[in-house]
């Protein structure tokens, strides 16, 4: 779905509704102000002043014909009714009415199926609707799931009241699986602590505070710990000092997702939910599934038994977990049978490809995309 369209589409309603607008409102205004005119002269005629109503009366009409309201009206409206018309046809274009085309008969498992969308809405804390989902789903298995995402939101709920003592506690109890995966959220929260006791400025607290919980990560952030010391001599105007920025609310914002990721690292789940993730790529597809199966269906073609497509799914970075290669000769993606091959050249084709044109092991061919010539026993294997 081409939602960059749409907004254009829209972006030009809106731009033409605001010059229908402000043109509608200065024809109102001028068209008020000769009547205003007009009413005036009239008011002086009833006073004996020798005025002809009939001549102010035929001035009034002669003024408002030369304005033309109705016909600078009319063809402002024209304008805004045509963008309109072009954003209704371009939303029906994006906004597939029947995406049923571009469904393929795959076998699920409802129970798999069940337990991802449970794990969605726990973690994204609507626990009271993962309760209701999995009881009238019957998988009561799922609950399990609920505990460690209500440890999280409740970390993270105190972190917005400014509050760091879950959040320590939780990160000195995985200590040691935090320091395996060289993550650094303990020493955060422990300087993010520091600082909000010396903001308050209490130094004399901050100074314990500092030699009672420093010293384990002293040799891995010797220079963070002389910085934050540094802020001692800066007790009560921290705002006017060159450690000012260690002030800044983003870093309760950064840490607060560094600690939504470590979490969900420790507990085996991708930071993202897989749901969504799954949701958002097959949005990205379904346009061109939707074409795919339409073009299938006029050649009278069945694209439902096809092992691969005719055509390549074009995702965004971030749903690329994985380093992939389709051969621009064959467009099959690499498999260990058929694995990438760089040639001298520095192109790269499938071992396939490669094989095919050079019609033998010993024979030269030239390279489909420059004109250098290669043998087989040139070319190396490529590994992702």
């Amino acid at each position: 779905m081409e939602l960059n369209t749409i907004k254009d589409a829209f972006d030009r309603v809106s731009k033409r509704q605001k010059t229908s607008y402000t043109k509608t409102q200065d024809i109102i205004d001028s068209v008020g102000k000769e009547i205003e005119l007009a009413l005036n002269k009239l008011l002086n005629a009833s006073e004996g002043s020798g005025v002809d109503q009939n001549a102010v009366i035929a001035e009034l009409n002669a003024k408002l014909n030369e304005i033309g309201p109705t016909n600078q009206l009319g063809g402002s409206q024209k304008e805004l009714n045509v963008a309109l018309s072009k954003y209704g046809k371009v939303v029906d274009k994006q906004f597939y009415p029947d995406i049923a085309k571009a469904y393929r008969e795959v076998e699920f498992d409802g129970h798999i199926i069940n337990m991802i969308v449970a794990l969605h809405f726990y973690r994204q804390g609507l626990f009271e609707l993962g309760d209701c989902f999995i009881s009238e789903a019957n998988e009561h298995g799922a609950a399990s799931l609920k505990a460690p995402f209500v440890e999280m939101y409740e970390m993270l709920e105190q972190m917005k009241a400014r509050n760091l003592q879950p959040a320590l506690a939780w990160a000195s109890a995985h200590s040691d699986e935090l320091v395996r995966k060289g993550s650094a959220l303990e020493f955060k929260l422990h300087a993010l602590q520091y600082m909000q006791i010396l903001e308050r400025g209490i130094q004399r607290d901050a100074l314990t505070f500092a030699r009672s919980s420093f010293a384990p990560f002293a040799p891995l952030h010797m220079e963070e710990i002389q910085k934050l010391m540094g802020c001692l001599l800066w007790t009560g105007r921290l705002e006017n000092s060159p450690y000012s920025e260690l002030l800044s609310s983003s870093h309760w914002d950064a840490l607060s997702l560094e600690l939504t990721q470590e979490c969900c690292s420790l507990l085996g789940q991708s930071y993202k939910s897989p749901l969504h993730v799954t949701i958002s790529a097959g949005c990205q597809a379904l346009p061109t599934l939707l074409k795919l199966s339409n073009v299938m269906a006029n050649k009278k073609q069945e694209w439902q038994t096809m092992r691969q497509l005719p055509v390549e799914i074009e995702l965004d970075r971030e749903f690329q977990f994985h380093s992939i290669f389709a051969c621009p000769v064959s467009r099959d993606q690499s498999t260990e049978e058929n694995p990438p091959m760089l040639m001298p050249c520095g192109h790269v084709l499938c071992k396939q490809s490669i094989v095919k044109l050079s019609k033998s092991n010993t024979r030269t061919f030239k390279c489909p995309y420059c004109p250098l010539e290669a043998t087989v026993a040139q070319c190396r294997q490529l590994y992702f």
